[in-house]
């Protein structure tokens, strides 16, 4: 079994990076082919040069994901069959003798610190220069850093007594360690999405009250026409980081708010942005949010309970590149190959996501203006150099929002 495993996990993880590679090159290709004329339906309202920029802005962030891509398999293969987990683990072994909860935490951290100092370098660069070319950029590097420190703290606080109570939990309760670990996962996520709004989200932000009263009457009537109730619609210095523009729902139950990014409010109308507002509000009243969020349960549940069975069989270590059982190698090797297994699922779940862009799309334009709604997507496709010719089957792959063109199209059904 062991060496099935290894020969298993191999061929799928050079599958599916050589199939990330082909899609992102026929992505650039595709790209670049249709570099040099606007699509029909956006040739009033789209330039060449901003379709340009778009197709530019586009190919060097994909050929910067493929290079990423293949520095994360390299990596993967060097920290399970390479060995890598196995080295850390005998480092903390000879550190750490007795304490089995403190070294196996020590161990999962510091493999997730490997992976994110491989990871910093691209997201530097993807900010500095990539998004500093075509004008994107607003961070400078102390902000980028400060930045850094704060999500790490937040991280460790946060990410902490959820790691202790898994090795715990693994450690001394029994069979079903993984169905109190479950309830324990669920209880933690729904508790964030309460209180991400008001505690954490400021902590990178900074968030004010809407204070256009106009604007403000409009989206107050929109959210009660809709039976929305929300803790207030606040502003976000996206621009203080970024100029791509942005609006959005967060939190859970009570604690919910409207957040507008101050770059969405600078370039649409009040029109459009309620049309925008609508659509967000689609998103609510087909409970995609409550549906993704049973769907994380409903997977962790599956997840954790395979883990279960998986820690107590030899050849899942050791086809690996582990050789010795413990709860946390059990965990971290889970959690680091995991996405390889699953990467078929992506296009499923890119279908998902797309169908639930439809739907709030559909009642967007039932309770507001499809047309405003359209021109509103338009600027933003533009303002954000978002492309408007993805490959088909890339974007069958990755994509959550649907293709400009079709999304386009769709709307204008409701407009005639």
């Amino acid at each position: 079994m062991a060496q099935t495993l290894t020969i298993t996990f191999i061929t799928l993880l050079v599958a599916t990076t050589l199939v990330r590679i082909w899609l992102g090159n026929r992505h650039i290709a595709h790209v670049q082919s249709h570099r040099n004329q606007v699509p029909n339906a956006f040739s009033e309202n789209i330039a060449l040069e901003a379709h340009q920029k778009a197709a530019d802005y586009t190919t060097d962030k994909t050929k910067l994901a493929l290079i990423e891509a293949s520095m994360q398999a390299i990596l993967l293969a060097v920290l399970t069959i390479g060995g890598g987990l196995q080295w850390i683990d005998e480092v903390w072994r000879n550190l750490i003798i007795d304490h089995e909860i403190a070294r196996g935490a020590l161990v999962i951290v510091s493999a997730m610190l490997v992976s994110s100092v491989i990871d910093l370098p691209f997201e530097y660069y993807k900010t500095f220069v990539v998004d500093e070319k075509f004008g994107f950029n607003k961070m400078t590097p102390a902000m980028f850093f400060s930045d850094l420190i704060k999500q790490s703290v937040v991280g460790i606080i946060l990410g902490a007594p959820i790691l202790f109570a898994a090795l715990w939990l693994m450690q001394g309760a029994g069979q079903y360690w993984w169905l109190y670990l479950w309830v324990i996962w669920s209880v933690f996520n729904l508790l964030m999405l309460a209180i991400y709004p008001t505690f954490i989200a400021p902590f990178f932000n900074k968030f004010t009250p809407l204070e256009d009263q106009n604007l403000k009457q409009r989206i107050e009537i929109l959210l009660t026409k809709c039976g929305f109730k929300s803790q207030g619609l606040f502003v976000m210095d996206g621009s203080a980081r970024s100029s791509h523009g942005n609006a959005y729902f967060t939190g859970f139950g009570a604690s919910k708010r409207v957040v507008f990014f101050d770059t969405l409010l600078d370039r649409l109308n009040p029109d459009e942005i309620e049309a925008v507002l609508a659509h967000e509000l689609g998103h609510f009243k087909h409970h995609h949010v409550i549906k993704r969020i049973a769907m994380m349960f409903f997977v962790s549940f599956l997840g954790l309970a395979l883990l279960g069975w998986l820690m107590n069989q030899p050849w899942f270590y050791s086809g690996l590149g582990v050789s010795q059982m413990s709860n946390y190698m059990a965990l971290v090797l889970f959690l680091l190959v995991s996405p390889v297994f699953l990467f078929i699922l992506r296009p499923i779940m890119a279908s998902y996501s797309r169908k639930n862009e439809f739907e709030a799309d559909s009642y967007a334009a039932k309770h507001a203006n499809a047309q405003y709604l359209i021109e509103a997507l338009v600027k933003l496709y533009r303002d954000n150099a978002s492309t408007l010719t993805p490959d088909p089957l890339h974007s069958a792959f990755y994509d959550s929002h649907p293709p400009a063109s079709i999304r386009i199209s769709k709307l204008a059904a409701y407009t005639s």
